[in-house]
């Protein structure tokens, strides 16, 4: 990766959002709440800078024409939904916004904006962008975005971890998905996957799918039926992944994996238990097996 002082900026503006919602998000929303609505909602074109700064020498127009209204959309939407559904008991326009967000990166629609080495920043601004719409504009309670972690986080995550790992290691290797590597990672290798899973895969993942997918469809259908309808969206979002054909052995195991990192977030309503749950599974898949 080229690290020109362009692409620094735009990893700097695109992980800004992440870490003040993460560090000081009641604190952001009650400021915003303050300013006109008309201003709240035009605000979130900022997202599309860090396209603006990264593409400098490839960026093309209606691409960033894209990156810069997009955000906005999402959150004029969403401060319909908020408009309409005051209790929150979900409006389809929270869905529409789901939809649109989980096909955009499943489906890789924004792929052809960047160079395959800067392709994570399409995701962050889209997380950035709906980030701010569900958490200032719709002020969608419940989410557990907070970076802030606890000691019960922590334990949730890993007492999780502890229970899928019976299941899911000895299925992984008879169905083939899983083999043992047969070596230790080096310590610094280990430490750098795990944080980096934790905040580009876990945390965005956990976020879509338990703090608002699972969060919302618990308001209409029940916890019991929103945690495993979320377990096999989450799920079936992996039907492409590490193969170029349907790969039902990776949907299996991420259904199975999804039920138990529902069961973490909703114990305390905090996606950091989720993620942690989730950062531990795909970075001993990724180191080990």
């Amino acid at each position: 990766m080229l690290w020109t002082a362009s692409v620094i900026s735009a990893w700097v503006w695109a992980l800004a959002p992440l870490l003040a919602f993460g560090f000081a998000g009641d604190r952001i929303t009650r400021t915003c709440e303050r300013l006109p609505i008309a201003v709240r909602l035009i605000l979130p074109a900022l997202f599309g800078v860090p396209y603006a700064l990264a593409g400098s020498g490839w960026g093309r127009g209606n691409w960033l024409v894209i990156y810069f209204v997009l955000p906005v959309v999402i959150a004029v939407i969403l401060w319909h939904a908020r408009q309409s559904d005051p209790e929150q008991r979900g409006s389809w326009r929270d869905f529409v916004i789901l939809l649109i967000l989980g096909l955009a990166v499943d489906l890789r629609w924004f792929e052809p904006a960047w160079p395959a080495h800067l392709g994570p920043l399409s995701k962050l601004i889209l997380l950035d962008s709906a980030i701010y719409g569900f958490l200032v504009v719709r002020q969608l309670t419940d989410v557990g975005f907070d970076l802030r972690l606890r000691g019960a986080d922590i334990r949730t995550g890993l007492r999780e971890l502890l229970f899928y790992a019976p299941i899911a290691v000895p299925l992984g290797l008879a169905l083939g998905f899983l083999e043992w590597r047969g070596h230790l990672p080096k310590p610094g290798s280990a430490a750098l996957a795990f944080v980096f899973t934790f905040f580009f895969i876990a945390i965005p993942e956990e976020i879509y799918f338990r703090g608002w997918l699972q969060n919302l469809l618990e308001r209409r259908i029940g916890r019991g039926v929103s945690l495993w309808l979320t377990a096999a969206i989450f799920g079936l979002s992996h039907f492409n992944k590490r193969s170029a054909h349907f790969n039902w052995q990776y949907v299996l195991l991420a259904t199975i994996a999804g039920l138990f990192y529902g069961r973490a977030w909703r114990r305390q309503r905090r996606v950091a238990a989720s993620a942690i749950t989730h950062t531990c599974v795909d970075a001993v898949w990724s180191l080990w097996l």
